[in-house]
């Protein structure tokens, strides 16, 4: 019932900014938690942006003063607006949700395909 789909994926320079998109349907209320993962292959998965359904954000230090998760409400699109994009960066990015937590834990119930992001150099 519950489906997210991202999209922004792209390839940029470093020092450049890209624009995730996280459209969320078949949730039966707004109080639900949303999140930003993202994952290079042999490391593990990194909560990148949380946001919980009251409005709290957090964020890994490593984005921290670069990416803004946001969303809009009206629409149920989760947003993460990436500055300052660095090499590091570069990883499949999933958005996440659950309809359980105030904060998406490691293992949100709901998960979206993914969107890949390219950072070079």
């Amino acid at each position: 019932q519950v489906q997210l789909v991202e999209s922004g994926g792209g390839s940029v320079q470093a020092g450049g900014s890209l624009r995730l998109s996280c459209a969320a349907s078949g949730f039966t209320s707004n109080s639900y938690c949303m999140a930003w993962f993202r994952q290079v292959p042999g490391k593990q998965r990194e909560g990148v942006a949380f946001q919980t359904s009251y409005g709290s954000t957090r964020y890994t230090d490593s984005v921290k003063g670069r990416f803004t998760i946001s969303k809009d409400n009206a629409k149920n699109i989760l947003y993460l607006q990436m500055n300052v994009l660095k090499p590091e960066d570069t990883a499949m990015y999933y958005c996440a949700a659950d309809d359980r937590l105030l904060w998406c834990a490691e293992t949100p119930r709901y998960w979206g395909q993914g969107t890949h992001v390219t950072v070079s150099s």
